[in-house]
């Protein structure tokens, strides 16, 4: 997963809690598609654990061209991205509650 998808969910994190303390405008946050940034990341990790899992299996059916360096890369990459899109849902999960627990 690349950290482009990563760096503009936290821009998009950043903006909407700026919004909430009041000290930005609406017009900060008119950049990107929250949701579609998420979706984004979300179909990063899906394609680096797909991509290590096809990796992981030419090497186990014996493939020639199979390196076991790339498969143990692979797989410590895709591991390192849904651990990273766990932490940023918890994230996410933790501010929801937080803006549902303000009093208006």
């Amino acid at each position: 997963m690349s950290t482009q998808g990563i760096e503009q969910l936290l821009g998009q994190l950043r903006v909407a809690s700026s919004l909430a303390s009041g000290s930005a405008t609406p017009a900060t946050a008119e950049g990107t598609d929250f949701s579609a940034v998420l979706k984004s990341s979300i179909d990063q990790v899906n394609g680096a654990q797909q991509a290590a899992s096809g990796l992981a299996k030419e090497f186990e059916l014996g493939a020639p061209d199979a390196n076991l360096h790339e498969v143990m890369l692979s797989l410590q990459k895709a591991n390192l991205s849904f651990q990273t899109m766990v932490q940023v849902r918890n994230k996410l999960v933790t501010a929801y509650q937080e803006i549902m627990n303000m009093q208006v």
